[in-house]
């Protein structure tokens, strides 16, 4: 790895750093040159909002997971100790992070202080990622990219004004403009729940 070109690239540093950092780096070890040149959680989160704000959520979460890659920011329990940086989120007034587990795109949500996860909180984390599937293992939350094959998906009437229902061999889909519908509607399924979000509709993919 040629450590100056990815300070210069990913880490914040310009071309007027590169003497700078030629003498900085030259004693030390490769991982604490690694360390030396990861941008500091300010910058990381400052250049996500910006992406977020001007490209979009994917923009955003690509640069992220890239520089995860590089600077080997994966950490298996995040925690606002911040061993590693991470992407800070505020949802309903309450401060959460994300951090990717691995270069699969598995990303891990965490809150600060013990928040009970809701229907609600998750539908909230998928609006602000519409490109992920948000879900709950184990009493953690998660997100991910996840391809399902909507094609194979055939309505079913049901009795409910706003919120539809399809199914599949493999999929049972609930999609509504009303969350509080759509949240009773998948109680009186089983099977792991992806919590999803387009437009303004709330979604909920059930794998059976």
């Amino acid at each position: 790895m040629d450590y100056i070109d990815v300070a210069l690239k990913y880490g914040g540093f310009t071309s007027l750093d590169r003497v700078y950092l030629a003498r900085q780096l030259e004693d030390l070890t490769d991982s604490q040159k690694l360390a030396f040149i990861t941008p500091p959680p300010s910058v990381i989160n400052a250049y996500f909002a910006e992406l977020y704000q001007k490209k979009s959520p994917q923009a955003a979460t690509d640069y992220y997971l890239t520089l995860s890659k590089r600077f080997n920011l994966f950490i298996e329990h995040p925690s606002f100790r911040e061993e590693k940086p991470f992407v800070r989120l505020n949802l309903s007034g309450k401060a959460f992070g994300f951090a990717y587990q691995n270069d699969r795109e598995l990303a891990r949500v965490f809150a600060e202080e013990y928040e009970p996860i809701t229907p609600h909180l998750l539908f909230e984390i998928a609006q602000i990622f519409p490109h992920y599937k948000v879900f709950v293992k184990e009493e953690v939350i998660w997100m991910k990219p996840l391809a399902i094959d909507e094609g194979s998906l055939t309505a079913v009437e049901t009795s409910y004004l706003l919120t539809d229902l399809a199914e599949s061999a493999e999929w049972v889909r609930v999609s509504g403009l009303n969350q509080e519908e759509v949240i009773e509607l998948v109680s009186h399924y089983q099977g792991q729940a992806y919590y999803a979000w387009s437009g303004r509709t709330a979604i909920v993919y059930l794998q059976q």
